[in-house]
């Protein structure tokens, strides 16, 4: 292994103004010939109707264009708002439990942080195809539907997006008059209540207003959420074939950091599930976001569309924990283990703007859907943390481990008070060929020229990391049959040396190339039906330019290693069966180890951590008539490790394999009014949901109830 730096990149101006841009975009599309394909109809004026019940048809994030999901050689799971609405999820992490190939950790019990194929992220979320760049807790009252997409993509979606990525896709106004609410009542004190009211005002001119309001406890004791949201949007028609749609979003959540329990002897300890260790009352974390996007979208009378989508995002966050920061020194109540606490304030203010234009030409016989977009960004991340020295004793017992003792927080001298800023100014093009009705090709290139100018405002010093990144994508689509396709797929994405929440750069880092990460993948997606989907991947999805030092006390001893694997195989089923009987779910298996020693207790063989080798999940709804319906879901996971921290001494924690059921009831009183009860866990198992560490491990909760009413006028 040797030392890699980067060389050759051009430095210079990083943000180019997107109007100019957006202008050139535009003479070069008035400018097309007469060989582009006339069409008159302008894409998103309404929403479509591309799910039939759990069944996604298309989508539009993947490629930039509407491309049904068959013809798009990769790995896609969607959760569609009729799935969310009968597992009544109410975060992310819910709604995507039966997605095959993806888990969560525990994210220090204040952020999500998904797992796709061995490549754990906090950052790789996006709403409606652009960078959704903040930490917290998503809700799902504004969403139409949850899009997965698995393994690297940023070809599309830029940098990050390594293992995979979440998008969601909002809801927007349409031609269609909607007023519907719902309240949820549940064990734990459950109690949330949405509204979507939609009014079309003239034919030209349509509103749509989401909100939420949530006021629950939990099954942990001392944890409780409160969270509100509302997001109006306007879609106004200035033009025979131009759109703009205007939304305001604003976010509020505030909650208990649950940092679970901890470990003894290479597993969880034996408490009840509500046992909260630490202090929930000395644990609060909030935020708030206030977001607006502005999405302006015109088709040329030659049929040539254009699109430019802007969000502008800002988002005050706090967190603060009172934890375990040590196993127990035995299994009885008598034992004793330590006690954490740190604190934690971030701001960020994050800009993104896309300009994407979309041509439809023939080249003889052979037919193309051409992408050329740009995307420019700007993002600034301030940090400030300090950690917690406690008055008296710093442990508390297994007996009792609620831990009252007064904290005082200050700065240490690692403790982060910083300032971030980075800009990105991206070019990227894709041609989807269809050479004949069975052969399809997809390839694209994307370039990012992407700084960080990083700022330790504990001692002045300033460190800057330029990277200039390619990710190409290409991907083959075969037909043998109209309702199969077949497909092959290579693509590459990386993360920059300041981390996908872009919260670090040293000097001795600055100078690192990006971490690297390729897929390569085979597939098939089957209609076995009109109405159900079946697809399978099998794929290896190589990690590289790994950061290990040589000598722990010296940071410029770092070099760079291929030190990830994971080879896994995914197959999905969703949609009807019958006309009423429709599943979702599917198998994962997942082998993702680490195949060089990345530090002293990260060694080659080491598995990563919170992927279990084997998934199972099967989600059903069956109507028994068109008033009374029920639901059955299964969920099974293998054993898995707490950390990627594994030793031949040990204790190496290890989470126990589980298997999970939960059930529902539907009922329909009227044309108006719905009802529906579910139940999580339902024979009450005992599992571990998952952790952060050896000691942050969230136990899963016993046997649970919602009971929703819906109303629809």
């Amino acid at each position: 292994m040797s030392q890699v730096k980067k060389g050759g990149q051009a430095k210079g101006c990083l943000i180019i103004n997107a109007s100019i841009c957006s202008a050139l975009v535009g003479m070069a599309v008035s400018a097309m010939s007469g060989e582009v394909q006339a069409q008159t109809h302008l894409p998103a004026v309404e929403v479509k109707a591309d799910a039939e019940g759990y069944k996604a048809r298309e989508t539009i994030a993947a490629t930039k264009t509407d491309t049904a999901l068959r013809d798009i050689p990769q790995s896609i799971s969607v959760v569609t708002k009729k799935q969310i609405e009968d597992q009544a999820a109410q975060s992310l992490a819910e709604a995507l439990l039966y997605v095959p190939g993806v888990g969560f950790a525990q994210g220090e019990g204040n952020r999500e942080t998904p797992i796709f194929r061995g490549v754990s992220t906090t950052g790789d979320f996006f709403v409606d195809g652009i960078r959704d760049d903040v930490q917290y807790y998503r809700d799902l009252y504004n969403i139409e539907r949850v899009e997965v997409f698995k393994g690297p993509n940023a070809m599309i979606f830029g940098r990050g997006a390594t293992g995979g990525l979440i998008n969601r896709v909002t809801k927007t106004p349409t031609q269609t008059v909607i007023r519907d609410a719902s309240l949820t009542l549940g064990s734990n004190s459950n109690r949330r209540a949405t509204v979507d009211i939609n009014q079309p005002i003239s034919e030209n001119l349509s509103f749509r207003l989401n909100g939420m309001y949530e006021d629950s406890d939990s099954y942990r004791d001392g944890v409780s959420i409160k969270r509100k949201g509302i997001n109006p949007t306007l879609l106004m028609r200035i033009a025979p074939k131009t759109n703009v749609t205007l939304g305001y979003e604003h976010f509020e959540d505030d909650r208990i950091a649950d940092r679970g329990i901890t470990s003894f002897g290479g597993r969880p300890v034996s408490v009840d599930p509500s046992t909260f260790f630490g202090n929930a009352a000395g644990s609060p974390t909030w935020t708030k976001l206030d977001a607006f996007t502005a999405l302006i979208e015109h088709t040329f009378d030659n049929g040539v569309e254009l699109r430019n989508r802007t969000r502008w995002a800002d988002q005050d966050k706090f967190y603060q924990n009172v934890f375990a920061s040590g196993p127990a020194s035995g299994n009885t109540a008598a034992s004793t283990f330590s006690v954490g606490a740190y604190n934690n304030m971030t701001t960020r203010r994050n800009f993104f703007n896309q300009t994407d234009a979309i041509f439809k030409f023939n080249t003889g016989e052979v037919k193309h859907t051409f992408l050329v977009g740009t995307e420019f960004g700007e993002q600034e991340t301030t940090n400030f943390r300090q950690t917690g020295t406690f008055a008296g004793s710093s442990t508390a017992t297994l007996g009792n481990p609620t831990n009252t003792t007064p904290v005082t927080y200050a700065q240490s001298a690692t403790d982060a008070n910083s300032r971030t800023k980075a800009k990105i100014a991206a070019l990227y093009i894709q041609d989807q060929i269809e050479l004949t009705k069975q052969l399809q090709i997809i390839a694209g290139l994307r370039y990012d020229k992407f700084q960080v100018d990083f700022r330790n405002n504990r001692n002045g010093a300033t460190t800057r990391s330029d990277d200039g990144l390619v990710s190409p994508r290409v991907g083959l689509v075969f037909k043998p049959i109209a309702p199969l396709s077949l497909y092959a797929n290579y693509s590459i994405a990386y993360q920059p040396r300041a981390g996908e929440q872009l919260g670090s750069l040293s000097a001795a880092d600055a100078d690192l190339k990006p971490e690297k990460f390729k897929n390569y993948e085979l597939g098939a997606k089957w209609d076995v039906t009109d109405k159900l989907a079946a697809t399978a991947a099998l794929y290896r999805l190589e990690r590289s330019n790994m950061r290990v030092l040589l000598d722990p006390n010296n940071p410029n001893s770092a070099v760079l290693t291929d030190g990830q694997r994971t080879d896994g195989f995914e197959l999905g089923l969703t949609g009807y069966v019958t006309n009423n009987w429709s599943v979702s779910g599917g198998y994962a298996y997942t082998d993702a180890i680490f195949t060089k020693a990345i530090s002293a207790t990260v060694q080659a063989g080491a598995r990563v951590a919170m992927v279990p080798k084997n998934t199972f999940s099967l989600w059903n709804r069956y109507d028994f008539s068109e008033r009374v319906g029920a639901g059955l879901g299964a969920i099974h996971r293998t054993k898995s490790f707490a950390a990627n921290e594994q030793t031949p001494a040990g204790p190496n924690v290890i989470l126990p394999a589980y298997t999970r059921f939960d059930a529902a009831m539907f009922v329909k009183i009227d044309k108006n009014w719905r009802a529906q009860l579910n139940v999580e866990n339902l024979f009450d198992k005992e599992y571990f949901i998952n952790a952060h560490s050896n000691t942050n491990i969230t136990p899963g909760s016993p046997r649970a109830f919602r009971v929703t009413l819906n109303a629809s006028f």
